[in-house]
């Protein structure tokens, strides 16, 4: 009788794209975690809670009550969506660098780069699909309280503006997301983006020359604009805030594929 040696299993090397298991755990992650999913929940409460709240205290008075530009004053609360979307974003990746959690992600998902871009990649199509719904309710929210003075999305630039604001928002959330892999913390990036976003266009006013009209919030809320002004139209002001997004996305890719977990 001839004894047979069972042959080891074959090893298949660790792929670099999202796979679908990888990416459902990263979808178990951000719904078992509270703090992730409220922060996504928020995006749409605070954007649209805001400007139906707004509308409604304005009611049907001047057209120009919520801003000289009429279209992007449909979506007065996106400047503090966003903040939940700087959340969402970094929250959903600090929880990797706590505690150790990376190690174990890693144990389960060897290939740095594959486990990287499918969290990008839930993020992004999260924010993506939150930020669609946040628009378009926003819109048609605020306006049905606004009488004569209320736009429709028949109105040109309207259609843009709403896809436009659910693009913002994901891209706001993976500009946090990146710089959170980056620094490997949530809390130093939310410190550091909502001043950036809110204090400083504050305080500069409604200046829209020089190097102030490509920073991320000013260009990509160009797309919410009826006249865009400057030297950016609503798409390549978009585009810049992508430019943004991806280059700190690219820079996170580059610290956790270099460092220690």
């Amino acid at each position: 009788m001839i004894a047979t040696t069972a042959r080891p299993a074959p090893v298949r090397p660790a792929t670099a794209r999202p796979t679908v298991p990888v990416l459902r755990s990263e979808w178990i992650k951000i719904r078992s975690a509270r703090a992730i999913l409220g922060s996504l929940v928020a995006v749409f409460a605070a954007t649209t809670g805001i400007t139906v709240l707004t509308a409604a205290a304005i009611g049907t008075s001047e057209a120009d009550a919520l801003g000289d530009d009429q279209l992007l004053g449909a979506f007065f609360g996106i400047n503090f969506g966003q903040i939940a979307a700087i959340a969402f974003g970094a929250t959903a990746f600090a929880g990797e660098f706590r505690n150790g959690a990376l190690r174990v992600s890693l144990t389960a998902v060897p290939n740095r780069t594959g486990l990287y871009l499918s969290k990008v990649a839930v993020v992004a199509g999260l924010a993506f699909a939150v930020g669609q719904v946040t628009g378009l309710v926003t819109f048609l929210g605020g306006q049905a309280l606004r009488g004569d003075h209320a736009l429709s999305l028949d109105d040109p630039g309207a259609l843009r503006a709403v896809f436009g604001s659910g693009i913002y928002l994901m891209l706001i959330a993976l500009l946090a997301a990146g710089l959170t892999a980056l620094v490997r913390s949530g809390t130093l990036v939310m410190s550091l983006l909502i001043p950036l976003l809110l204090i400083v266009p504050f305080v500069v006013g409604q200046v829209v020359g020089g190097g102030m009209e490509f920073m991320p919030d000013r260009a990509g809320q160009l797309v919410m604009r009826s006249q865009a002004g400057g030297s950016l139209g609503p798409w390549t002001g978009l585009g810049v805030a992508a430019i943004w997004s991806v280059t700190a996305l690219a820079a996170g890719w580059f610290a956790m594929r270099r460092r220690d977990a």
